[in-house]
């Protein structure tokens, strides 16, 4: 008899797609990692740490940094929460909030992690369609006869933004949970958040992390923003110390240089555009992105699973890009935004590819 429970036995792994030898040249466009180094205040902040720091527990509260975050995004420290990466803050609002018998309605496509955490829960997740152009709809969600909505805005792997607006609108009209997970909103139109909107509605979570805009991947580092009652439930179920004393620091030293910040999604920005319009000029088909990839549709005359050869193609030529086998997705690449000389690697490459 095994002792594992049955539920987890019949799972597969989570996975975040190939990561190459490292040193080995790739060029990585498959993870949605940012390009370009963290600010040199965060560089300082890694060399500052002396020994007697990593002889101390870390501050099981992250108190310095949950304030800090608090200062900046105008809320109140008990309104923040800060966690091992994202991935702990959604593990997490599954043990604090989510019982059993509820339904969990998210967007399809969307970031699958929920659906894996879910599973280990033995949660019901419902994919709600989005639409043609894979924008979401706000009623199909609200007609989805869940307990929970999770939106990831903007959208992975589909990079489509749902305005605050709409946002409002769905929070507002779903009695239940309304997590809101805006890893990628940095790269987004301005106010686009709606971290404002934790003030007027109890039912709202906002998800964020440190990974992309601020190119900390490595240390780990998520945050989110709800109503105090929550946060305060949150605290209960946490792990203790689960954000160490370096991802501390460094989280710290990010926040104080927001001009660099606004610096590299500005950039990563344009780099996005301009590829945007190099892949149609191959005849991909390219939705509108409000993040730091693309999601792309090869050309209609390459022959049949043409993105999947694509990508097989471009990874023999040590270039990793993503490709999804599900549904409405096993036609498409997704493609992170690398620095510009990437990039141009990468359409010169495919412009040899189409050509053959």
């Amino acid at each position: 008899m095994s002792i594992v429970q049955p539920h987890i036995e019949r799972l597969h792994a989570y996975s975040s797609g190939i990561q190459p030898p490292k040193g080995n040249g790739a060029i990585k466009l498959n993870l949605n990692e940012n390009p370009y180094p963290p600010s040199t205040h965060v560089l300082k902040a890694l060399h500052s740490i002396d020994e007697e720091t990593l002889q101390r527990y870390p501050d099981a509260l992250c108190d310095e940094l949950r304030t800090a975050l608090a200062k900046l995004y105008g809320v109140k420290k008990e309104q923040t929460l800060c966690g091992n990466g994202s991935s702990e803050i959604i593990s997490l609002l599954f043990s604090v909030f989510i019982r059993a018998q509820d339904r969990i309605a998210i967007p399809y496509p969307s970031f699958s992690l929920y659906h894996s955490v879910a599973a280990v829960h033995q949660v019901e997740c419902v994919n709600v369609p989005t639409q043609d152009d894979f924008s979401v709809n706000v009623e199909w969600l609200l007609e989805s006869r869940s307990n929970v909505i999770v939106l990831v805005n903007p959208n992975a792997p589909t990079g489509r933004l749902l305005p605050v607006s709409e946002v409002e609108r769905l929070v507002k009209n779903f009695p239940g949970l309304v997590v809101v997970d805006e890893a990628y909103i940095d790269f987004a139109d301005p106010h686009a958040s709606v971290i404002p909107l934790i003030e007027r509605y109890a039912n709202l979570l906002v998800v964020r992390t440190f990974s992309k805009v601020y190119s900390l991947c490595g240390a780990r580092i998520g945050y989110c923003f709800s109503n105090e009652a929550f946060i305060a439930a949150m605290e209960k179920g946490k792990n203790l110390y689960n954000v160490n004393v370096i991802s501390q620091r460094l989280a710290l030293a990010a926040l104080q240089d927001q001009e660099h910040m606004k610096r590299t999604a500005i950039a990563v920005g344009h780099t996005r555009d301009a590829f945007s319009a190099n892949l149609q000029s191959l005849g991909f088909d390219v939705i509108p992105s409000q993040t730091n990839f693309v999601l792309c549709t090869p050309p209609a005359h390459i022959e049949d699973n043409g993105a999947r050869q694509l990508y097989e193609k471009l990874m023999e030529r040590n270039i990793y890009v993503r490709y999804f086998e599900g549904s409405r997705l096993s036609d498409k690449l997704r493609i992170s935004i690398g620095t510009d000389e990437e990039m141009t690697i990468l359409y010169n490459e495919l412009h040899c590819l189409l050509e053959k």
